[in-house]
């Protein structure tokens, strides 16, 4: 029988649920309180990443981000407040910060993006869309010692699940980007990674799910929600009333103030990242992180895109120059043909990833709710997890075989 599912959020996660339950049947409404053409859906870097199998919540993560507390040109800045969830998702944060938490994480993080991969592919394939999907790698690129040093480690942890990745010295790496002039000591070359263009995967997914007869409300803001008997009977916004028979939660760093009208707790902040773009030409042709600065670097169709930066302090989208300059900055100093403009700065845009305590996202339902299912929490790898989660999201549902073990992200793990 047929499902009525009912999707909160219309960022890729959301739209990605979306797809995979329209395609077994369901009959499915988007609902999201934006205009649903910007945010961190929009202004990612587009990495595919089975490399980035360590997650944010890593043994001296917390340690550093202390250190960072007071240069809010940082790669990671925390903003303290008095406020209980954020104290409480701190606490959290600092216990998850451990090797195992590491070691717990690795496999599902892999397993998780290796799935994504395929299924962009597969996808691109199937619907006969044109989103930019190049498998050219990931390098790490590094201007000290210490910082190869460490990202050799990684790389042999890597290379020890079965990832391809290679370490480059300063000559083979110039080989590799001869009109890119980086300087750097050396880099590691994630072979298994892959890179797209944000928003043209969007925009095509949109129209797809539109033409496929999914419904959609934008500029729509669930405000509460009707909760007995461990189900969600209605969801309410400013103008209507919806029922279903399940419902998803993929309202990224919004999801938390939406799950505890449920009697669900699910700790998350905000962590907001920037992104400069330029349309000239930049001598770049494969994704890069700029390792000391954590900024990412993405050649997309027909532009370059910088973007980096973890910002937690709330919810909100104003843009702090000064981040956006360390972003500018960063890239004139690993690249030294690039100059990003004032125009390009005045053109960044930021977007709030939601991040949970130990770095992993939540995907599946609590015990809590019988209908809901929880799909946020994705911290930087919500572009990557993004097809991967839709999938589960649509197996949870209909009580299918699932595609991968879900137990490292479960909704009601501890902290």
């Amino acid at each position: 029988m047929s499902k009525k599912v009912v999707v909160i959020g219309g960022g890729i996660i959301g739209l990605c649920s979306a797809y995979y339950l329209s395609k077994e049947g369901c009959e499915v409404t988007v609902i999201d309180q934006s205009s649903m053409d910007f945010g961190a859906s929009y202004v990612n870097a587009g990495y595919l990443t089975p490399s980035h199998i360590i997650p944010l919540a890593a043994p001296g993560a917390m340690k550093q981000g202390l250190k960072w507390m007071f240069n809010p040109a940082s790669p990671l800045f925390i903003k303290p407040r008095l406020d209980a969830s954020f104290l409480q998702w701190v606490w959290a944060f600092n216990k998850s910060c451990s090797e195992k938490n590491v070691s717990n994480s690795i496999k599902a993080i892999k397993d998780i993006n290796l799935l994504s991969v395929d299924l962009f592919s597969e996808l691109k394939a199937d619907e006969k869309f044109n989103f930019q999907l190049e498998h050219k790698g990931l390098l790490m690129l590094c201007q000290s010692e210490k910082a190869l040093n460490h990202e050799v480690e990684v790389a042999y942890l890597a290379a020890k699940e079965g990832l391809d990745v290679t370490v480059l010295n300063a000559s083979e790496l110039e080989k590799l980007e001869p009109n890119a002039q980086i300087l750097s000591v050396g880099a590691v070359h994630y072979k298994c990674d892959w890179h797209t263009t944000p928003n043209v995967f969007m925009s095509e997914m949109k129209a797809h799910l539109e033409n496929k007869g999914v419904t959609f409300y934008k500029n729509e803001k669930v405000e509460d929600l009707q909760f007995s008997e461990r189900k969600i009977k209605e969801i309410k916004t400013q103008s209507q009333s919806i029922s279903a028979d399940e419902f998803v939660l993929a309202a990224g760093s919004w999801s938390q103030l939406l799950s505890k009208k449920s009697g669900i707790k699910i700790p998350l902040e905000a962590g907001k990242g920037y992104r400069i773009n330029t349309e000239r030409e930049t001598g770049i042709t494969i994704p890069a992180i700029l390792t000391e600065a954590r900024v990412a670097v993405t050649p997309m169709d027909r532009f370059t895109r910088f973007a980096g930066t973890m910002e937690i302090a709330g919810i909100h989208h104003k843009i702090n120059p000064v981040r956006v300059e360390a972003i500018a900055k960063a890239a004139e100093k690993y690249y030294l043909n690039v100059s990003i403009n004032e125009k390009e700065k005045a053109h960044a845009a930021c977007g709030l990833r939601p991040v949970s305590p130990d770095g992993k996202p939540y995907i599946g339902k609590s015990s809590k709710c019988d209908n809901l299912t929880i799909a946020t929490g994705h911290a930087m790898m919500g572009w990557s997890m993004g097809p991967a989660t839709g999938k589960l999201v649509s197996e949870v549902i209909l009580d299918k075989k699932r595609s991968m073990n879900l137990d490292a992200f479960h909704p009601d793990r501890k902290f």
